[in-house]
């Protein structure tokens, strides 16, 4: 999977350097809103319509826009596709503290309870 990855990000980093293609070099992160909308709706649409198969090109075509945004920002010196995969993999492990720590959830609701108390606090914290 790995590797998967790495060559998904190569692809689209080819597609935005030299020699690359004109459109997708010229792509910003604004510019790139209305496929972002539009690619999400076309996966709410497939998980309504229960097509599987479209869902599956749908969450690629999404997976696509986040590579380019994140390549976008990699370019502009802000961050990298390895800082946004740490980024929420830090942020699932510490909204789940009945998972990856020591509290307890026995229901959706009392996990979804200890999810927003610990996303209320970060909110606190980034105030400070």
């Amino acid at each position: 999977m790995e590797k998967l990855f790495s060559d998904l990000i190569n692809t689209t980093k080819t597609l935005r350097g030299p020699g690359g293609c004109p459109w997708d070099k010229k792509q910003t992160h604004e510019s790139l809103i209305k496929c972002l909308r539009e690619e999400s709706e076309e996966v709410v649409q497939a998980i309504e319509n229960k097509d599987k198969e479209n869902l599956q090109e749908e969450l690629g075509d999404v997976l696509l826009n986040v590579v380019m945004q994140a390549n976008i920002a990699e370019e502009e010196g802000w961050f990298t596709i390895s800082d946004v995969i740490k980024g929420i993999n830090d942020k699932l492990i510490r909204r789940h503290p009945h998972v990856f720590g020591d509290k307890k959830a026995n229901t959706p609701e009392e996990s979804l309870a200890l999810w927003r108390g610990v996303k209320e606090q970060e909110k606190k914290l980034k105030k400070k």
